[in-house]
């Protein structure tokens, strides 16, 4: 929220605090200040090298050459149409100042202004932000000629002096601004913006800033009249109070007070629609909302003095309205707040046609909707330039309901965001009183005495008690129940000591606190922010270290993906909502965990499968030379009124080229089965795992409908499947926007994984040396690699330490349906063999494979 420190000095005496002060004792508080934008304040000066504590933007004006000044006369310049001779005096002389501004365009030769117009002028040599320039450019008033006339001032727009990016016309200062006067004195400002976290949400006010910065400086709070300044109003009651009670015009009816739990409206006649002053709209634009007319400006200036969003309807045409149903005979305008109906349409203040459902909250009458509660009003009762008489809201809405209303429609607005974060309902009151002075005193409507006020669920306040031995606790300090009790006072608690203890009643303009534990450290938090965090001190810890605990499980995973980045592939991690059509590309699923308020439609159930998501990552970077990309994460099974199983999965994808290319390599092959199943083999043996396997897919498997069926295989761990991979199936391919590269994926259950991993020792290196021999044998092209390799390995017993496949060979001449398997053996023995030994195990071998396999030794 941006507070400009004008607004703030209304209600707090602000001397001996620079701007840099305050930002940092909000910081402090909890109210981080993001940015300080300076209007015409000076500056902070650092010496070089020295950085500013916050980050800083802005432009200070000069005290001799920016002053304010009036227009007397605007005189035709005789060379341009389009340009105005302004006969203007700026305390000390008259000056002939040159322009373009459309907004006094009306007034040329028009003669002497019967009042003179109040304007920014700048002198020569000033520093200024370019009006017409992209951006915020500096630049220098220099003495020029524009079709033939000097010019070596002018008068400024707010984007020139760096109050707003509006440069079309200059601006009109209020009729009281004193002529000469230093324009930095009159209107210099700087602007803090702070972030407001949810549990500060009572503080998105200039009252509520100001009220924690009385707090933190122990100076007093200038509490808020309801008439700026000017009356003080009673309920129901002030100078401008005339006519018929607005009791006696308006009723009002909530048919949920869940939804609604209050319900205040005033009513204001004979009204002028015309423009705030200047001083107002210059405040609106400085905190980030767009001046529109002096009416809807009233309601917006009394949301951020206060916090309490209001909404203006134009009273004639709900009178209009209810004549149109023939219902105007009982005299009053009904007003009623409900929930919507599914397919209930609103067209809202923006020209958007909007349609509703049951879980949107709408304020009525009795011919239909008027406004969607706590986020924006409808287009046809709306404050226009016709409108003498204004009926004006202020209430209280759902939180819950409102944010999600403003989620699904696309709608965060000024009001949207403070009821979403709770208003609490005793600001109604007092916003409606605020915005019907301010509406009086700018349009010079008379106010209808009294206020329709419904409030059928009032919250409670909480009252918590607090000892001394709380605070030396949890908080390390040593305070008197009378210390705490004032550090509380000072935030509107309402304390009562008694010895070593404080009950502290939360203010009726807070829903942060809870009760019992919770409100204990609600209460606590607020006397360390009050008592400031910088001057608690630093302790040891006093209580004994918990025991350390493991996570064996996310340690494990933490080694397959070191393992696996190793290897060259990059993890991804990609979100766990999608929807079913996304996922349908991939594989088919009857059931998903759907989400109750889903962040966008094609994120509204939770995955079923983690290679659909890997694959929507590669499918994304497709055009890239070279892809290998895993992801580790849960997916959701759902179970009939139950939480949802997650399964942790594996999937991995690699497309593209094997090696990338460059000046010695100029042709590289395609990443292929083999290239997933080298790093398989490679992330299964780090991770301890043996007896494995792999087998065809089989048919009635998950994984069958996506990967190829003769370039696929599973793997399995001592029998049991972990896991399947291969080529993507083409027709899935198809589905994707993949270049003609195959793309080569697996997915694997890493929970099977886990449990399949041995605990294992430590085996001494031998002292002995190793026999290292290769054999190569003909057997019959259908006995794979891996029968053959267990025989050897069983026949061979502890003493055949390692077998490793490293040719196949096949041709005509050892014959036709016959192939030649390579293999590298190790022998390892308890002491140092001699060839004949190692001859007769190798002989062994040989002839148990001839018995089992019909192999034979190749010469």
């Amino acid at each position: 929220m941006k507070i400009p420190i004008s607004w703030l000095r209304d209600y707090i005496d602000l001397d001996g605090l620079s701007v840099e002060d305050i930002a940092r004792k909000l910081t402090l508080a909890g109210l981080e200040v993001d940015e300080i934008k300076y209007a015409g304040l000076p500056m902070p000066e650092y010496k070089d090298g020295e950085k500013h504590e916050f980050k800083t933007s802005g432009i200070a004006w000069d005290k001799e050459k920016l002053v304010v000044a009036e227009i007397r006369e605007v005189n035709a310049h005789p060379n341009a149409d389009r340009l105005t001779l302004l006969d203007l005096f700026d305390g000390k002389e008259n000056q002939t100042v040159l322009t373009g501004a459309p907004n006094i365009f009306h007034l040329k030769g028009t003669g002497k202004l019967d009042k003179p117009i109040k304007v920014a002028y700048a002198k020569e040599g000033t520093t200024l932000y370019d009006g017409h320039a992209e951006g915020l450019q500096l630049m220098t008033l220099k003495r020029t000629k524009i079709r033939g006339v000097e010019s070596y001032s002018m008068v400024c727009s707010e984007k020139e002096l760096g109050i707003s990016e509006e440069h079309e016309g200059i601006i009109l200062l209020d009729d009281d601004a004193p002529v000469g006067m230093p324009l930095a004195e009159y209107m210099g400002d700087a602007v803090l913006d702070i972030s407001i976290v949810p549990n500060m949400a009572r503080n998105a006010n200039v009252v509520g800033i100001a009220r924690e910065l009385a707090a933190l400086t122990g100076r007093e709070l200038k509490r808020p009249t309801m008439d700026n300044g000017r009356r003080t109003m009673t309920r129901g009651q002030s100078s401008t109070v005339n006519g018929q009670s607005v009791t006696e015009l308006v009723e009002i009816e909530i048919t949920n007070p869940e939804l609604n739990p209050r319900f205040v409206a005033g009513l204001i006649r004979d009204i002028e629609i015309k423009p705030s002053p200047y001083h107002i709209q210059r405040r609106l634009r400085l905190a980030g909302m767009r001046p529109i007319s002096n009416i809807v400006d009233a309601t917006n200036y009394a949301m951020l003095d206060i916090g309490q969003p209001l909404h203006a309807f134009d009273y004639d045409v709900l009178v209009s309205r209810v004549g149109q149903i023939g219902n105007l005979s009982h005299h009053k305008i009904k007003i009623i707040t409900r929930a919507a109906k599914d397919g209930e349409k609103i067209k809202t203040l923006d020209g958007m046609e909007r349609e509703l459902t049951s879980a949107n909250v709408l304020v009525c009458d009795e011919k239909g909707s008027l406004a969607m509660a706590g986020v924006m009003g409808g287009e046809e009762s709306e404050v226009t330039e016709k409108t003498r008489t204004v009926l004006l809201e202020g209430a209280s809405w759902n939180s819950i309901v409102t944010r999600k209303t403003a989620q699904q429609h696309n709608l965060a607005s000024e009001a949207s965001f403070r009821f979403s974060r709770g208003v609490h309902p005793s600001m109604a009151e007092q916003g409606v009183k605020r915005g019907l002075e301010l509406m009086a005193e700018w349009s010079g409507g008379q106010i209808a005495p009294g206020l329709v006020d419904v409030y059928p669920l009032k919250p409670k306040d909480p009252m918590i008690t607090v000892t001394t031995k709380d605070v030396k606790r949890l908080l390390g300090i040593d305070l008197t129940a009378k210390q705490i009790a004032e550090l509380l006072t000072r935030l509107e608690f309402k304390c009562t000591v008694d010895k070593n203890s404080v009950k502290a009643k939360t203010p009726p303009h807070r829903l942060d606190i809870g009760e019992g534990v919770i409100g204990l450290a609600d209460v606590l938090e607020e006397v360390a922010r009050v008592y400031g965090y910088d001057r608690i001190p630093e302790t040891r810890m006093s209580d004994s270290l918990p025991p350390q605990v493991g996570n064996p499980r996310h340690e494990w995973e933490e080694h397959a993906r070191d393992i696996l980045t190793s290897l060259g592939v990059q993890e991804v991690v990609s979100y766990r909502m999608t929807s079913p059509e996304r996922e349908s590309r991939l594989a088919s699923f009857d059931e998903y965990v759907t989400l109750a308020n889903p962040i966008a439609p094609e994120r509204r159930v939770m995955r079923r499968s983690l290679l659909a998501s890997l694959l929507e990552n590669v499918e994304k970077n497709a055009r890239a030379e070279s892809i290998s990309m895993f992801e580790i994460g849960s997916v959701f099974e759902p179970k009939k009124n139950e939480l949802p199983n997650e399964p942790r999965k594996l999937a991995i994808a690699m497309t593209g080229l094997r090696s990338s290319t460059s000046w010695d390599v100029k042709d590289s092959a395609s990443f292929d089965f083999y290239d997933m199943k080298g790093r398989l083999e490679l992330l299964l043996s780090g991770l301890r795992l043996s007896g494995i396997s792999y087998t065809p897919t089989d048919s009635s498997s998950l994984s069958a409908g996506f990967l190829h069926p003769g370039k696929s295989a599973e793997v399995k761990v001592n029998g049991q499947s972990v896991g399947a991979f291969g080529d993507l199936h083409p027709l899935v391919k198809e589905k994707y926007d993949f270049e003609d590269s195959p793309v080569i994926v697996a997915e694997f259950d890493l929970d099977a994984l886990r449990n399949a991993t041995p605990t294992y020792g430590i085996a001494p290196v031998s002292e002995f040396p190793p026999v290292l021999e290769d054999i190569a044998i003909i057997v019959d092209e259908a006995v794979t690699a891996e029968r053959v390799e267990g025989l050897i390995r069983q026949t061979g017993g502890k003493t055949v330490t390692r077998v490793r496949l490293f040719d196949v060979y096949r041709d005509e001449k050892i014959g036709a349906g016959k192939k030649s398997l390579a293999y590298n053996l190790t022998y390892q023995s308890e002491k140092t063999m001699t060839d004949a030994e190692a001859a007769a195990i190798r002989t062994k071998i040989v002839k148990r494979l001839e018995h089992e396999v019909g192999a034979k030794l190749r010469g």
